[in-house]
Protein backbone atom coordinates (compact mmCIF):
# COMPACT_ATOMS: atom_id res chain seq x y z
CA UNK A 1 0.00 0.00 0.00
CA UNK A 2 1.30 3.52 -1.08
CA UNK A 3 1.30 5.87 2.28
CA UNK A 4 0.44 9.33 1.56
CA UNK A 5 3.14 11.97 2.86
CA UNK A 6 2.82 12.91 6.44
CA UNK A 7 2.67 16.62 5.63
CA UNK A 8 -0.54 16.71 3.09
CA UNK A 9 -3.68 15.95 4.59
CA UNK A 10 -5.63 13.05 2.46
CA UNK A 11 -8.29 15.34 1.62
CA UNK A 12 -6.32 17.79 0.34
CA UNK A 13 -4.26 14.99 -1.73
CA UNK A 14 -7.31 13.92 -3.13
CA UNK A 15 -8.18 17.66 -3.90
CA UNK A 16 -5.26 17.72 -5.66
CA UNK A 17 -5.59 14.77 -7.15
CA UNK A 18 -8.74 15.89 -8.86
CA UNK A 19 -7.88 19.16 -10.05
CA UNK A 20 -4.59 17.65 -11.95
CA UNK A 21 -7.09 16.06 -14.14
CA UNK A 22 -9.58 18.43 -15.30
CA UNK A 23 -8.14 20.28 -18.50
CA UNK A 24 -9.84 20.59 -21.88
CA UNK A 25 -13.33 21.76 -20.06
CA UNK A 26 -11.61 24.20 -17.66
CA UNK A 27 -10.16 25.78 -20.60
CA UNK A 28 -12.60 26.09 -22.57
CA UNK A 29 -15.34 26.96 -20.08
CA UNK A 30 -13.07 30.06 -19.03
CA UNK A 31 -12.43 30.90 -23.18
CA UNK A 32 -16.47 30.93 -23.15
CA UNK A 33 -16.27 34.53 -21.43
CA UNK A 34 -14.17 36.15 -24.08
CA UNK A 35 -14.24 39.53 -24.68
CA UNK A 36 -17.30 38.66 -27.42
CA UNK A 37 -19.71 36.68 -24.33
CA UNK A 38 -18.78 39.98 -22.08
CA UNK A 39 -20.11 42.12 -24.78
CA UNK A 40 -23.15 40.27 -25.63
CA UNK A 41 -24.00 39.16 -21.97
CA UNK A 42 -23.49 43.44 -21.14
CA UNK A 43 -25.53 44.35 -24.03
CA UNK A 44 -28.60 42.20 -23.50
CA UNK A 45 -28.42 43.03 -19.48
CA UNK A 46 -28.46 46.40 -20.21
CA UNK A 47 -31.17 45.83 -23.12
CA UNK A 48 -33.49 44.27 -21.35
CA UNK A 49 -32.50 44.22 -17.59
CA UNK A 50 -33.27 40.52 -15.82
CA UNK A 51 -35.24 39.07 -18.57
CA UNK A 52 -32.80 36.77 -20.46
CA UNK A 53 -31.47 35.69 -17.12
CA UNK A 54 -33.35 32.70 -17.84
CA UNK A 55 -31.21 31.78 -20.66
CA UNK A 56 -27.77 31.23 -18.30
CA UNK A 57 -29.89 28.08 -16.94
CA UNK A 58 -31.44 26.84 -19.68
CA UNK A 59 -28.69 27.10 -21.40
CA UNK A 60 -26.50 25.07 -19.13
CA UNK A 61 -27.34 21.13 -19.64
CA UNK A 62 -27.00 22.03 -23.41
CA UNK A 63 -24.07 23.06 -23.74
CA UNK A 64 -22.82 21.10 -20.96
CA UNK A 65 -23.53 18.00 -23.00
CA UNK A 66 -22.98 19.29 -26.35
CA UNK A 67 -19.34 19.61 -25.40
CA UNK A 68 -19.55 16.36 -23.07
CA UNK A 69 -20.70 14.98 -26.55
CA UNK A 70 -17.42 16.81 -28.52
CA UNK A 71 -14.65 15.68 -25.78
CA UNK A 72 -16.20 12.17 -25.83
CA UNK A 73 -15.59 12.03 -29.94
CA UNK A 74 -12.42 13.04 -29.41
CA UNK A 75 -11.42 10.78 -26.62
CA UNK A 76 -12.90 7.60 -28.29
CA UNK A 77 -12.22 7.97 -32.00
CA UNK A 78 -8.35 9.24 -31.45
CA UNK A 79 -9.31 11.81 -33.60
CA UNK A 80 -10.94 15.67 -33.71
CA UNK A 81 -14.29 16.05 -35.01
CA UNK A 82 -12.66 17.14 -38.96
CA UNK A 83 -10.69 14.21 -39.09
CA UNK A 84 -14.00 12.11 -38.49
CA UNK A 85 -15.79 13.43 -40.86
CA UNK A 86 -13.23 13.24 -43.40
CA UNK A 87 -13.24 9.84 -42.81
CA UNK A 88 -16.77 8.76 -42.07
CA UNK A 89 -19.16 11.40 -43.92
CA UNK A 90 -19.33 12.66 -47.72
CA UNK A 91 -16.48 15.61 -48.24
CA UNK A 92 -18.86 17.99 -49.28
CA UNK A 93 -20.36 17.83 -45.86
CA UNK A 94 -16.56 18.39 -44.29
CA UNK A 95 -16.14 21.18 -46.28
CA UNK A 96 -19.44 23.19 -45.71
CA UNK A 97 -18.54 22.55 -41.77
CA UNK A 98 -15.07 23.54 -41.92
CA UNK A 99 -16.12 26.77 -44.40
CA UNK A 100 -18.69 28.19 -41.42
CA UNK A 101 -16.66 27.14 -38.52
CA UNK A 102 -13.38 29.00 -40.14
CA UNK A 103 -15.34 32.30 -40.71
CA UNK A 104 -16.87 32.19 -37.35
CA UNK A 105 -13.75 31.94 -35.89
CA UNK A 106 -12.14 34.34 -38.12
CA UNK A 107 -14.40 37.25 -37.56
CA UNK A 108 -14.95 36.30 -33.93
CA UNK A 109 -11.69 36.26 -33.22
CA UNK A 110 -11.19 40.02 -34.84
CA UNK A 111 -14.05 41.28 -33.13
CA UNK A 112 -12.18 39.97 -29.46
CA UNK A 113 -8.60 41.15 -30.54
CA UNK A 114 -10.83 44.47 -31.24
CA UNK A 115 -12.35 44.83 -28.10
CA UNK A 116 -9.03 44.00 -26.54
CA UNK A 117 -7.46 46.87 -28.07
CA UNK A 118 -10.01 49.05 -27.36
CA UNK A 119 -10.19 48.06 -23.57
CA UNK A 120 -6.83 48.89 -23.17
CA UNK A 121 -7.02 52.53 -24.35
CA UNK A 122 -9.03 53.31 -20.97
CA UNK A 123 -6.05 52.98 -19.38
CA UNK A 124 -3.07 53.69 -21.42
CA UNK A 125 -2.21 56.48 -23.97
CA UNK A 126 -2.42 55.36 -27.44
CA UNK A 127 -4.34 54.62 -29.96
CA UNK A 128 -6.85 51.57 -30.19
CA UNK A 129 -5.28 49.93 -33.21
CA UNK A 130 -1.72 50.03 -31.78
CA UNK A 131 -2.68 47.75 -28.98
CA UNK A 132 -5.12 46.09 -31.61
CA UNK A 133 -1.63 45.00 -33.16
CA UNK A 134 0.21 44.46 -30.51
CA UNK A 135 -2.24 42.21 -28.74
CA UNK A 136 -2.66 40.35 -31.88
CA UNK A 137 1.05 39.48 -33.00
CA UNK A 138 1.84 38.71 -29.44
CA UNK A 139 -0.88 36.28 -29.13
CA UNK A 140 0.40 34.95 -32.18
CA UNK A 141 4.21 34.76 -30.79
CA UNK A 142 2.92 32.64 -27.65
CA UNK A 143 0.88 30.56 -29.87
CA UNK A 144 3.84 29.73 -32.44
CA UNK A 145 7.37 29.71 -29.17
CA UNK A 146 5.09 29.03 -26.30
CA UNK A 147 3.81 25.43 -25.88
CA UNK A 148 -0.58 26.54 -24.67
CA UNK A 149 -0.22 24.28 -21.72
CA UNK A 150 2.14 26.51 -20.38
CA UNK A 151 1.15 29.84 -20.74
CA UNK A 152 -2.48 28.94 -20.07
CA UNK A 153 -1.92 28.43 -16.44
CA UNK A 154 -0.80 32.00 -16.08
CA UNK A 155 -3.46 33.68 -18.18
CA UNK A 156 -6.32 31.78 -16.18
CA UNK A 157 -5.57 34.26 -13.15
CA UNK A 158 -6.78 37.58 -15.33
CA UNK A 159 -9.92 35.81 -15.80
CA UNK A 160 -10.53 35.89 -12.11
CA UNK A 161 -11.14 39.27 -12.09
CA UNK A 162 -14.87 38.81 -13.67
CA UNK A 163 -15.85 37.47 -10.43
CA UNK A 164 -15.47 41.49 -9.96
CA UNK A 165 -18.87 41.30 -11.74
CA UNK A 166 -20.45 38.73 -8.97
CA UNK A 167 -19.25 40.71 -6.50
CA UNK A 168 -20.45 44.11 -7.61
CA UNK A 169 -24.17 42.18 -7.80
CA UNK A 170 -23.59 42.62 -3.91
CA UNK A 171 -23.09 46.35 -4.27
CA UNK A 172 -25.92 47.71 -5.70
CA UNK A 173 -29.26 48.06 -5.07
CA UNK A 174 -31.54 45.31 -7.17
CA UNK A 175 -34.61 43.52 -6.41
CA UNK A 176 -33.23 39.88 -6.02
CA UNK A 177 -36.70 38.58 -5.57
CA UNK A 178 -37.23 39.77 -9.51
CA UNK A 179 -33.93 38.59 -10.26
CA UNK A 180 -34.71 34.68 -9.21
CA UNK A 181 -38.22 35.37 -10.49
CA UNK A 182 -36.70 36.27 -14.06
CA UNK A 183 -34.07 33.65 -13.70
CA UNK A 184 -36.82 30.63 -12.87
CA UNK A 185 -39.94 31.79 -14.91
CA UNK A 186 -38.44 32.19 -18.66
CA UNK A 187 -39.79 35.82 -20.20
CA UNK A 188 -40.15 35.45 -24.33
CA UNK A 189 -40.64 38.46 -27.08
CA UNK A 190 -41.88 38.11 -30.55
CA UNK A 191 -39.21 40.42 -31.66
CA UNK A 192 -36.71 40.89 -33.71
CA UNK A 193 -34.17 42.76 -31.10
CA UNK A 194 -35.28 39.88 -28.74
CA UNK A 195 -34.78 36.89 -31.02
CA UNK A 196 -31.21 38.48 -32.31
CA UNK A 197 -30.20 38.89 -28.21
CA UNK A 198 -31.46 35.36 -27.83
CA UNK A 199 -28.98 34.00 -30.77
CA UNK A 200 -25.77 36.08 -29.37
CA UNK A 201 -26.25 34.45 -26.31
CA UNK A 202 -26.47 30.89 -27.30
CA UNK A 203 -24.04 31.79 -30.16
CA UNK A 204 -21.84 33.14 -27.23
CA UNK A 205 -22.24 30.26 -24.79
CA UNK A 206 -22.39 27.13 -27.55
CA UNK A 207 -20.03 28.67 -29.92
CA UNK A 208 -19.15 25.90 -32.42
CA UNK A 209 -15.28 26.51 -32.19
CA UNK A 210 -15.74 25.20 -28.49
CA UNK A 211 -16.69 21.46 -30.21
CA UNK A 212 -13.65 21.42 -32.29
CA UNK A 213 -11.39 22.39 -29.37
CA UNK A 214 -12.45 20.06 -26.93
CA UNK A 215 -12.41 17.13 -29.45
CA UNK A 216 -9.48 18.30 -30.54
CA UNK A 217 -7.73 18.86 -26.76
CA UNK A 218 -8.75 15.16 -25.61
CA UNK A 219 -6.41 13.67 -28.82
CA UNK A 220 -3.72 15.68 -27.38
CA UNK A 221 -4.24 14.28 -23.78
CA UNK A 222 -3.77 10.66 -25.67
CA UNK A 223 -0.44 11.94 -27.50
CA UNK A 224 0.80 13.71 -25.01
CA UNK A 225 0.48 11.43 -21.72
CA UNK A 226 1.95 7.86 -21.81
CA UNK A 227 0.01 5.16 -21.31
CA UNK A 228 -3.33 6.59 -23.14
CA UNK A 229 -4.65 5.70 -26.06
CA UNK A 230 -8.38 5.83 -27.89
CA UNK A 231 -10.53 4.28 -26.17
CA UNK A 232 -11.09 2.11 -29.02
CA UNK A 233 -8.21 0.66 -28.26
CA UNK A 234 -7.88 0.83 -24.86
CA UNK A 235 -11.76 0.27 -24.00
CA UNK A 236 -10.59 -0.35 -20.29
CA UNK A 237 -9.96 3.28 -20.36
CA UNK A 238 -13.69 3.80 -20.38
CA UNK A 239 -14.94 4.03 -17.29
CA UNK A 240 -12.12 6.52 -15.86
CA UNK A 241 -12.12 8.70 -18.86
CA UNK A 242 -15.89 9.54 -18.85
CA UNK A 243 -15.81 10.30 -15.33
CA UNK A 244 -13.24 12.58 -15.78
CA UNK A 245 -14.52 14.29 -19.01
CA UNK A 246 -17.37 14.92 -17.12
CA UNK A 247 -16.67 16.57 -14.10
CA UNK A 248 -14.07 18.31 -15.86
CA UNK A 249 -16.67 19.36 -18.76
CA UNK A 250 -19.57 20.08 -15.78
CA UNK A 251 -17.48 22.15 -13.93
CA UNK A 252 -15.92 24.27 -16.60
CA UNK A 253 -19.43 25.11 -17.89
CA UNK A 254 -20.76 25.91 -14.47
CA UNK A 255 -17.67 28.40 -14.14
CA UNK A 256 -18.60 29.95 -17.49
CA UNK A 257 -22.38 30.02 -16.96
CA UNK A 258 -22.17 31.22 -13.28
CA UNK A 259 -19.87 34.53 -14.60
CA UNK A 260 -21.91 35.44 -17.24
CA UNK A 261 -25.20 35.11 -15.60
CA UNK A 262 -23.75 38.00 -12.83
CA UNK A 263 -21.95 39.76 -16.28
CA UNK A 264 -26.64 39.87 -17.09
CA UNK A 265 -27.33 40.66 -13.56
CA UNK A 266 -25.14 43.77 -13.08
CA UNK A 267 -25.46 45.16 -15.98
CA UNK A 268 -29.08 44.70 -15.46
CA UNK A 269 -28.92 46.41 -12.20
CA UNK A 270 -26.57 49.70 -13.02
CA UNK A 271 -27.17 49.76 -16.53
CA UNK A 272 -30.55 49.04 -17.43
CA UNK A 273 -31.79 50.77 -14.22
CA UNK A 274 -30.72 53.64 -15.07
CA UNK A 275 -31.55 54.13 -18.28
CA UNK A 276 -28.96 53.10 -20.54
CA UNK A 277 -30.22 50.56 -22.86
CA UNK A 278 -27.51 50.82 -25.36
CA UNK A 279 -23.87 49.53 -24.82
CA UNK A 280 -22.16 51.60 -27.26
CA UNK A 281 -18.40 51.48 -25.90
CA UNK A 282 -15.54 49.90 -23.36
CA UNK A 283 -16.38 52.53 -20.84
CA UNK A 284 -19.59 52.15 -20.58
CA UNK A 285 -19.33 48.02 -19.98
CA UNK A 286 -16.09 49.03 -17.69
CA UNK A 287 -19.02 51.60 -15.52
CA UNK A 288 -21.28 48.25 -14.38
CA UNK A 289 -18.65 47.55 -11.88
CA UNK A 290 -17.96 51.25 -10.63
CA UNK A 291 -20.23 50.43 -7.83
CA UNK A 292 -18.42 47.44 -6.18
CA UNK A 293 -14.70 48.32 -7.63
CA UNK A 294 -15.17 52.22 -7.73
CA UNK A 295 -12.03 53.89 -9.65
CA UNK A 296 -10.53 50.30 -9.77
CA UNK A 297 -13.46 49.53 -12.15
CA UNK A 298 -11.99 50.35 -15.27
CA UNK A 299 -8.83 48.26 -14.27
CA UNK A 300 -10.83 45.28 -13.09
CA UNK A 301 -12.67 45.21 -16.63
CA UNK A 302 -9.66 46.00 -19.53
CA UNK A 303 -7.87 42.50 -17.01
CA UNK A 304 -10.95 40.73 -17.89
CA UNK A 305 -11.15 41.44 -21.53
CA UNK A 306 -7.21 41.06 -22.01
CA UNK A 307 -7.31 38.15 -20.01
CA UNK A 308 -10.41 36.09 -21.62
CA UNK A 309 -9.42 37.62 -24.95
CA UNK A 310 -5.73 36.47 -24.70
CA UNK A 311 -7.01 32.54 -23.25
CA UNK A 312 -9.64 32.79 -26.44
CA UNK A 313 -7.49 33.87 -29.54
CA UNK A 314 -5.62 30.55 -29.32
CA UNK A 315 -8.51 28.49 -29.08
CA UNK A 316 -9.80 30.19 -32.10
CA UNK A 317 -6.94 29.91 -34.18
CA UNK A 318 -5.51 26.54 -32.83
CA UNK A 319 -9.49 25.25 -33.31
CA UNK A 320 -9.27 26.41 -36.80
CA UNK A 321 -5.84 25.03 -37.47
CA UNK A 322 -6.62 21.82 -35.84
CA UNK A 323 -9.99 21.48 -38.33
CA UNK A 324 -7.79 22.14 -41.29
CA UNK A 325 -5.18 20.11 -40.44
CA UNK A 326 -7.34 17.10 -39.74
CA UNK A 327 -9.16 17.62 -42.58
CA UNK A 328 -5.91 17.66 -45.05
CA UNK A 329 -4.44 15.12 -42.65
CA UNK A 330 -1.24 17.81 -41.81
CA UNK A 331 0.84 17.67 -38.05
CA UNK A 332 -1.07 19.47 -36.03
CA UNK A 333 -0.40 19.98 -32.31
CA UNK A 334 -0.26 23.11 -30.32
CA UNK A 335 2.96 21.12 -28.49
CA UNK A 336 4.92 21.12 -31.64
CA UNK A 337 7.17 23.19 -32.26
CA UNK A 338 6.63 25.25 -35.37
CA UNK A 339 9.23 23.64 -37.73
CA UNK A 340 7.60 19.99 -36.91
CA UNK A 341 4.23 21.31 -38.06
CA UNK A 342 4.74 24.41 -40.03
CA UNK A 343 1.46 24.09 -42.30
CA UNK A 344 -0.54 23.97 -38.65
CA UNK A 345 0.74 27.34 -37.49
CA UNK A 346 0.65 28.76 -41.13
CA UNK A 347 -3.05 28.80 -40.73
CA UNK A 348 -2.87 29.59 -36.95
CA UNK A 349 -1.00 32.63 -38.54
CA UNK A 350 -3.05 33.07 -41.25
CA UNK A 351 -6.44 33.50 -39.22
CA UNK A 352 -4.81 36.13 -36.54
CA UNK A 353 -3.60 38.10 -39.00
CA UNK A 354 -6.94 38.09 -41.04
CA UNK A 355 -8.74 38.98 -37.82
CA UNK A 356 -6.10 41.43 -36.63
CA UNK A 357 -7.17 43.39 -40.22
CA UNK A 358 -10.89 43.36 -39.64
CA UNK A 359 -10.29 45.92 -37.20
CA UNK A 360 -8.57 47.96 -40.07
CA UNK A 361 -12.04 48.05 -41.58
CA UNK A 362 -13.37 51.13 -39.27
CA UNK A 363 -16.35 48.64 -37.86
CA UNK A 364 -17.93 49.67 -34.20
CA UNK A 365 -15.54 46.93 -31.74
CA UNK A 366 -18.59 46.67 -29.50
CA UNK A 367 -21.15 46.24 -32.41
CA UNK A 368 -18.66 43.68 -33.63
CA UNK A 369 -18.58 41.64 -30.90
CA UNK A 370 -22.67 41.59 -30.69
CA UNK A 371 -22.71 40.09 -33.84
CA UNK A 372 -19.83 37.68 -34.09
CA UNK A 373 -22.00 35.94 -31.35
CA UNK A 374 -25.03 36.12 -33.71
CA UNK A 375 -22.98 34.66 -36.56
CA UNK A 376 -21.94 31.65 -34.13
CA UNK A 377 -25.56 31.01 -33.08
CA UNK A 378 -26.52 31.08 -36.77
CA UNK A 379 -23.62 28.66 -37.50
CA UNK A 380 -23.89 26.79 -34.70
CA UNK A 381 -27.22 24.48 -35.05
CA UNK A 382 -25.82 22.36 -38.53
CA UNK A 383 -22.59 21.57 -36.69
CA UNK A 384 -24.23 20.15 -33.75
CA UNK A 385 -26.38 18.48 -35.51
CA UNK A 386 -23.32 16.53 -37.09
CA UNK A 387 -21.30 16.43 -34.11
CA UNK A 388 -24.51 14.69 -32.38
CA UNK A 389 -25.10 12.37 -35.34
CA UNK A 390 -21.21 11.67 -35.16
CA UNK A 391 -21.27 10.30 -31.90
CA UNK A 392 -24.19 8.39 -31.87
CA UNK A 393 -22.98 6.35 -34.56
CA UNK A 394 -21.91 3.04 -34.29
CA UNK A 395 -19.27 3.02 -37.20
CA UNK A 396 -17.69 6.11 -35.63
CA UNK A 397 -17.83 5.30 -32.07
CA UNK A 398 -18.34 1.38 -31.69
CA UNK A 399 -19.35 0.29 -29.09
CA UNK A 400 -19.03 3.56 -27.47
CA UNK A 401 -21.82 5.55 -28.91
CA UNK A 402 -22.70 8.26 -26.51
CA UNK A 403 -25.52 7.24 -24.38
CA UNK A 404 -29.25 8.13 -23.99
CA UNK A 405 -29.47 11.06 -22.00
CA UNK A 406 -26.42 12.51 -24.29
CA UNK A 407 -28.31 11.81 -27.64
CA UNK A 408 -31.67 13.51 -25.96
CA UNK A 409 -29.71 16.81 -24.68
CA UNK A 410 -27.75 16.76 -27.99
CA UNK A 411 -30.64 16.44 -29.97
CA UNK A 412 -32.69 19.07 -27.98
CA UNK A 413 -29.72 21.72 -27.97
CA UNK A 414 -29.60 21.40 -31.40
CA UNK A 415 -33.32 21.61 -32.32
CA UNK A 416 -33.58 24.59 -29.93
CA UNK A 417 -30.58 26.80 -31.66
CA UNK A 418 -32.28 25.54 -35.22
CA UNK A 419 -35.80 26.80 -33.76
CA UNK A 420 -34.31 30.18 -32.80
CA UNK A 421 -32.22 30.72 -36.18
CA UNK A 422 -35.55 30.41 -37.64
CA UNK A 423 -37.43 32.47 -35.84
CA UNK A 424 -34.81 35.33 -36.18
CA UNK A 425 -34.81 34.72 -40.00
CA UNK A 426 -38.28 34.93 -40.28
CA UNK A 427 -38.33 37.86 -38.50
CA UNK A 428 -35.72 39.76 -40.17
CA UNK A 429 -38.16 39.73 -43.63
Amino acid sequence: MVSLPSKVPASNWGLRSFLKKLGPGIVTGASDDDPSGIATYSQVGAQFGFAMLWTMVFSYPLMAAIQEISARVGRVTGCGISANLRRYYPKWLLYVVLICMLAGNIVNLGADVGAMGTSATLLLPGRDWMYVVVFGIGSLILQVYVPYSRYVKYLKWLTLSLFAYVATAFFVKLSWRQALYSTLFPHFEWSKPYLTGLIAVLGTTISPYLFFWQASQEVEEVKNNSGEKSLTKAPRQAPAQFQRIRADTYLGMAFSNIVAFFIILTTAATLHAHGILQVDSAAQAAAALAPFAGHWAVALFVCGMIGTGMLAIPVLAGSAAYAMGETFQWRASLEDRPHAAPRFYLVIAAATLIGVSFNFLHVDPIKALFWAAVLNGIFAAPIMGVVVHMATSPRVMGKFVVPAYLRVMGWIATLVMFAACIAFFVLLK
